[in-house]
């Protein structure tokens, strides 16, 4: 699993988990998002973006949405509009992108984000990563307890007398 999540990297795409529901139908909760950065002036209408909402939008978290609009914004650039599949109305904010590059997603593995959403989480992490290491410690210090004590010594048997013949009693 580590080379499916590490080789992307390699080939330039950036992944992201999905934990939101506003995309449900074409990209669902849970999936990891593959992305490539395009130039902002390539990016179209219909492209899937992750980008951070502008300041006062009420969200601070990166947020991967559809473009739906892009306009000539006052004083230069594109004003762009998003909206998310599974949302009734479009993002309430309009926003310039800052960068040259804008990441655009270029494909999506469903469900395969479900184990980082629960390894985000602490209680998840605590039992999945300290049950088994406390297993493990309890197991090691039985064995070290059982190597400290004492060995328990074995009766020896009475010993055997060589001529067994002469030790016959006879009944008269």
């Amino acid at each position: 699993m580590c080379v499916a999540w590490i080789a992307p990297s390699a080939m330039g795409y950036s992944r992201y988990v999905i934990t939101g529901g506003s995309m449900t139908g074409s990209i669902d909760k849970g999936s990891v998002v593959f992305e490539k950065p395009v130039a902002v002036e390539d990016l179209e209408v219909g492209d899937v973006i992750t980008y951070q909402p502008p300041a006062g939008a009420g969200t601070q978290d990166l947020v991967t949405h559809r473009i739906i609009a892009m306009e000539p914004a006052e004083g230069g650039g594109t004003l762009f509009t998003t909206q998310g599949d599974a949302n009734p109305q479009p993002d309430p904010w309009h926003f310039k992108l800052v960068d040259e590059d804008q990441p655009v997603v270029q494909f999506s593995v469903p469900h395969a984000g479900w184990v980082f959403i629960a390894l985000a989480d602490r209680t998840t992490r605590l039992v999945l990563i300290g049950g088994p290491a406390a297993l493990i410690a309890l197991g090691a210090l039985a064995q070290l307890l059982g190597a400290l004590r004492p060995a328990r010594r074995e009766e020896e048997p009475a010993p055997v007398a060589a001529d067994t013949e002469a030790a016959v009693p006879v009944l008269v």
